[in-house]
């Protein structure tokens, strides 16, 4: 009877390992290393319509760029972008920036593809004055974010991406352009 009873035990035993199908979610995730470089098409309000004043242009600005992510690790990254604004420019007044500085992951929705990020840039930022009489170079200052969503294991979009940018040392005070953006984007490794 014990050996019957011992048998049963056993085979209950060896039925409820082969039905859980246990395993352990790993902790953690070691981190990757990747670039990822692409390009994108913005539209700004400069922030200056003339007469060395800051405020509204009646115009927008219309211009490229082209960016790079380092992703150090999960939560980490290094982006680097550069934008040429010359489109639209009302009396000959364009800006050109070039930026860099941490980039954050918010979340990832892994079923979407969608990546929300926020950002805080820092460089250098280049303005042609009216009828290109003159031209300045200032520090530039951006806060931001956007969405990135994958298409394929390389490939990925930025849906949205949004700048205010401060030029906090120009002529008569702060310069304060903001403006949005969206791209293309390929994964080098």
């Amino acid at each position: 009877m014990k050996r019957f009873l011992f048998f049963q035990f056993s085979v209950l035993i060896l039925a409820a390992s082969v039905c859980a199908h246990a395993q352990v979610t790993p902790s953690a995730h070691r981190g990757k290393l990747s670039l990822t470089a692409g390009g994108f098409a913005s539209a700004f309000q400069p922030d200056y319509a003339g007469g060395g004043v800051a405020g509204g242009s009646p115009n927008r600005l219309y211009g490229f760029g082209a960016y790079a992510d380092l992703r150090m690790t999960r939560w980490v990254s290094i982006e680097a972008e550069m934008r040429w604004l010359r489109e639209n420019s009302f009396v000959g007044i364009t800006q050109d920036t070039y930026l860099f500085g941490p980039r954050v992951p918010i979340h990832e929705y892994k079923r979407l593809g969608a990546t929300p990020y926020a950002k805080a840039l820092l460089g250098l930022g280049k303005m042609d004055f009216e009828y290109k009489e003159a031209y300045g170079r200032f520090t530039d200052l951006a806060l931001g974010g956007g969405v990135d969503l994958n298409l394929s294991k390389r490939w990925s979009v930025r849906a949205f991406d949004f700048e205010y940018q401060l030029w906090p040392n120009w002529i008569n005070g702060t310069l304060k352009p903001y403006g949005a953006s969206a791209g293309i984007a390929y994964r080098i490794f």
